[in-house]
This record gives structure tokens, sequence and C-alpha cells, in this order.
């Protein structure tokens, strides 16, 4: 791999990075070729003790999660799975998360440290397998949603942390605008709450922590028990973000925020913090309303050839951006333009 990094360099020629290629929808369209980490797989460390597992960017998601499922142990951030062929790197490069995101943090706050090719073909590691590592700058974090653009991740190391005693799914009948101030309340204390959905008028809330706590809560919140299982269809995005007319977006909020006026609702995720809408408004339109509002708005999915899909930055946001980006890849080989353009 870094043979053919450097290769590239030396001739120009762009990469596609690919693991499972499950998130190939995801951001810009790249038309370069294609750079296989599918065969740079298997877990490389992991002592449940620690709360640490270490593994190359091509190990299946599913295979990491059946080990941590075996020693009572999960990802905190719960990653969403459009695919068998899901892998680690993918997961740390799109920065996804799923509905824990807002009770157990984003993936960026799970990562402790990752192994790189950069753009010359150097092999680099930034952070360690230590919670608190203050051993310069923290490059590995911002591996996390860098769709490749940054370099080629070929080890990560991610904090894990313990299965809780007890889950429960209620639902709830419940308006969106009602359900939104709900949570809020909610959230103002201490509440094994670990989930918080919304779609067609009723509230799906998931608890987690110990048996009491949990029982505690469900007994003040009333409504209808829930299989767990949906909440494996909310995570894999197979619900609200489905169907429906026009380009998908998902607009990332401050809570409290009111939901900007730009397109139909299709459901609510992360406490009301993430909106999935379908908009056929314009690009421009839904990023100055998002914005208008403290949010950042995304094209998740129905974006064509050449379009932007993430929300402008700011110019010394993308200056920035620029300078990372030649720092660690001066011959803008490594995924160009898969965030934006100019990248």
């Amino acid at each position: 791999m870094a043979d053919q990094v450097r290769r590239a360099a030396a001739s120009g020629t762009p990469l596609r990075i690919v693991g499972g290629d499950t998130k190939a929808f995801y951001g810009r369209m790249v038309q370069a070729e294609p750079l296989s980490l599918a065969g740079h797989r298997g877990i490389v460390d992991y002592d449940p003790s620690e709360l640490v597992v270490t593994a190359r960017a091509g190990t299946l998601l599913s295979e990491i999660e059946a080990k941590l499922e075996a020693n009572g142990q999960r990802l905190a951030f719960e990653p969403p799975r459009f695919g068998a062929e899901s892998t680690i790197g993918g997961v740390v490069s799109a920065g996804l998360s799923g509905p824990r995101r807002p009770f157990a943090g984003a993936v960026r706050d799970c990562v402790l440290g990752v192994k790189i090719l950069d753009g010359r073909g150097r092999v680099l590691r930034f952070g360690g397998q230590v919670f608190k590592n203050v051993a310069g700058f923290d490059a590995f974090r911002l591996m996390a949603g860098a769709l490749g653009c940054l370099g080629v991740i070929l080890e990560v190391s991610l904090r894990v942390t313990p299965r809780p005693r007890r889950e429960m799914a209620l639902a709830l009948e419940m308006g969106a605008n009602a359900a939104r101030t709900r949570i809020c309340e909610l959230m103002r204390r201490p509440t094994p709450l670990s989930g918080a959905y919304h779609e067609a008028g009723r509230l799906h809330l998931r608890l987690a922590g110990g048996e009491a706590g949990v029982e505690a809560m469900a007994a003040e919140l009333g409504g209808e028990d829930e299989p767990m299982a949906f909440w494996d269809v909310v995570r894999d995005q197979r619900r609200g973000a489905q169907g429906g007319d026009g380009p998908l977006w998902r607009l990332s909020l401050p809570q409290t925020a009111p939901i900007p006026a730009c397109g139909d609702v299709a459901a609510w995720d992360w406490a009301g913090a993430l909106v999935w809408m379908r908009s056929r408004r314009s690009a421009e339109d839904v990023w100055h309303e998002t914005a208008t509002v403290g949010g950042h708005a995304t094209l998740f999915r129905g974006a064509g050839p050449g379009d932007e899909v993430f929300q402008p930055l700011a110019p010394a946001m993308l200056t920035l951006h620029q300078r990372l980006k030649a720092a660690l890849d001066p011959a803008g080989v490594l995924n160009p333009g898969r965030m934006y353009g100019a990248l």
C-alpha cells in the first residue's frame, strides 16, 4: 500500500481509499484508482481489563463487535452498519455515530490512537492506547470524519465500555415539539437514557443501566414496551432516513434549536439534535436556514456529480483545512475532493 501511495504521489494519480465500500454514497463522488484495505485486517491487541481494542483498518466491524460482546463490552458510539462488509477503518473515517451519541460521545471521543499512511507513503503513528495522552498534537482525532483526506488509516485504537446490566425500550404517543421539550427536561438530571428517537407522532426511548434505575425510570415515563430490535433499525438508519421524496438531508442542531422550515422532517434522533429531512430546496437554502439556528447540514443521499454535500466552511476554516491537507498529503492524491471540492 505504501508503494502504491508513493507511485501515485510521484505521478499525481488520485487514489480512492476502499475498505468494505459500504459508505461509497457518503461525501462527494471521487473518480480515482482504488487503494484497497480489505485485506489489511485483524485485531492487533485487546485486553478486556484495559477497555481498549486495537485493530487493522480492514477488520470487519462485525468481528470487533462479536469479540467485545463475548467479553460484555461494546463500542460506546454505536456506529451505523451499512452492510456486512463495514470495516473499522471506514467507521472512523466516516465519523458517524449512532443513537447513543448524545449520551456516550462521538467517534472522535473514543479514538485513542491511529497508525496511518500519509500522502508520501510514510507510516505515521499518532496517539496511543491510553485514555490520557499528552504526546503532542491530537492528530489522531482529526482522522475521525476526515473521509481519508488526511491519510490512509492502517490501525486504530478505540476505547470500549462495559455493557449495561439492563436495557429497555419504550414508546410514547407524543408530538415532535412536545417530545423535544420532554427530552430536554429529562436530560437536565441523571437518568439511564441511552436513546431518544421520534418518528410519525411517536417518541421512542431506550434506557440502559442498573436494574433499579432502569425500572424506576420506566415506571416514571410510562408508555408501551418495545422490542430492543427496534434500536438496531434506528442505528443502521433503516427507518426515517429511508424512503420519501427528494434528497435526504442530515441536520445537526443544538438540542433546543427550532427545526428549520426548509423541508419535510422524516424523523429526529440524538434526543432531538439530529434531524432527517427530505427537501427539494437548493443546497444553499438548506445550509443557510440550518446555520441560522446554529446548526449545520449534510446532503446525506441524493448528491449529483460535482455537488458539494457538507456545510460550506468559513474562509479561515477552509484555509486551515487546506494547510492540514498539504502537510499530510502534499500531492493531493488521497481521496481528493471527497469532503470538499477545494480539498
